[in-house]
C-alpha cells in the first residue's frame, strides 16, 4: 500500500464511521488524510508489533476531532482489526469522537479541547533531547485552532530551546467550526508570523503527496530550529459536494448524501 491508497481508505472509512455512528467532523477528516497517509506510509518509525517501541517517532493528532482519520490509519497500518473502526463513538467502544490514547494502541495522546497539542510535543521534544534520544514528534493542528493562546506560548518555548527534533503540521484548510478562519480571526500573514517566532516555514499544497513527503524530509535534518508546514488543504477533499462546503464541520453523511459521497469515492478510488 502506499500514501495515496492510504488517503483514500482514510476517506472511504471516514465517511462509513461518521455515517454509522452520526457522528461529525468529516470535513476535517477529509481535509487531513492525505496528510495522516504521508506520515504513516513515508515517513514516521514505528512497529506495530511494539507500539511502545522507544525509538518510535510520535504524532499527535491536536485537531482530536478528525480522529477518526488517525483511527483509520492505525487500522489500515495493522494497530488493530479493521472491523473495529465501525465501533467508532458506539457507547462503551474506545475509538472516541476526539481521538483517545486510552486502551488504542498507536494513539499518543487525547486530544479535542484546542490548543493541547503543541505545548505536549514541545515536552515531548525537550524530554527527547535531555535523555538523548533521537526520535521526531509530528503534531498535526489545525488553522482555527491557532486562535489558542498556548499555540503561541508554546511556539516561542520550541524556539528559544532549538527543538528541530518537532515538526507541526497545520491543516490549514481555512475553516473553523461554523464560518472561514478570516471571518472569525484574520490569520495572515500567516508564515510571517511563524518565521518571526522563530520557526523554519514551509508553505506547501496539503494534498500533494509529493511535496509533504519533501517537506517532512527537509525538517528531519538538522536545522537547530523547529519546523512548521503550512499543509494548504480543502475542507471535505474528495467530495465534490463537500468541499469548502462549511456545513460539513458537523453534518453526517445519511441517505442520499451517503450514498453520493461512496459512489463519488468508489469512481476515484487510487
Amino acid at each position: 500500500m502506499n500514501s495515496k491508497e492510504l488517503a483514500w481508505k482514510i476517506r472511504r472509512h471516514g465517511v462509513e464511521m461518521t455515517h454509522i455512528s452520526k457522528g461529525s467532523h468529516l470535513g476535517s477528516i477529509l481535509s487531513v488524510a492525505d496528510i495522516i497517509a504521508v506520515l504513516y506510509m513515508d515517513i514516521l518509525r514505528y512497529d506495530v508489533k511494539n507500539p511502545k517501541w522507544d525509538e518510535r517517532d510520535r504524532v499527535i493528532l491536536s485537531k482530536g476531532h478528525a480522529g477518526a482519520a488517525i483511527y483509520a490509519a492505525l487500522a489500515e497500518c495493522g494497530f488493530f482489526d479493521i472491523d473495529e473502526l465501525r465501533t467508532h463513538y458506539a457507547d462503551g467502544g474506545r475509538l472516541s469522537g476526539h481521538v483517545s490514547h486510552k486502551g488504542v494502541p498507536g494513539v499518543e495522546l487525547s486530544t479535542g479541547s484546542l490548543g493541547h497539542g503543541l505545548p505536549v510535543g514541545c515536552g515531548m521534544a525537550m524530554a527527547a533531547k535531555k535523555n538523548n534520544q533521537h526520535h521526531r514528534i509530528f503534531v498535526v493542528c489545525g488553522d482555527g485552532e491557532c486562535d489558542e493562546g498556548s499555540v503561541w506560548e508554546s511556539a516561542l518555548i520550541a524556539n528559544h530551546y532549538k527543538l528541530d527534533n518537532l515538526i507541526m503540521i497545520i491543516d490549514h484548510n481555512k475553516m473553523q467550526s461554523l464560518d472561514f478562519c478570516e471571518k472569525t480571526i484574520v490569520l495572515e500573514p500567516f508564515a510571517d508570523k511563524w518565521r518571526a517566532f522563530g520557526w523554519h516555514v514551509m508553505d506547501i499544497d496539503g494534498h500533494n503527496h509529493h511535496e509533504l513527503k519533501k517537506a517532512c524530509s527537509i525538517a528531519n535534518n538538522q536545522l537547530k530550529k523547529p519546523t512548521v508546514i503550512i499543509a494548504n488543504t480543502i475542507k471535505g477533499k474528495g467530495i465534490s459536494f463537500m468541499e469548502n462546503n462549511i456545513l460539513w464541520h458537523y453534518r453526517t453523511p445519511q441517505g442520499e448524501e451517503y450514498d453520493a459521497a461512496v459512489r463519488e469515492l468508489e469512481a476515484n478510488k487510487s
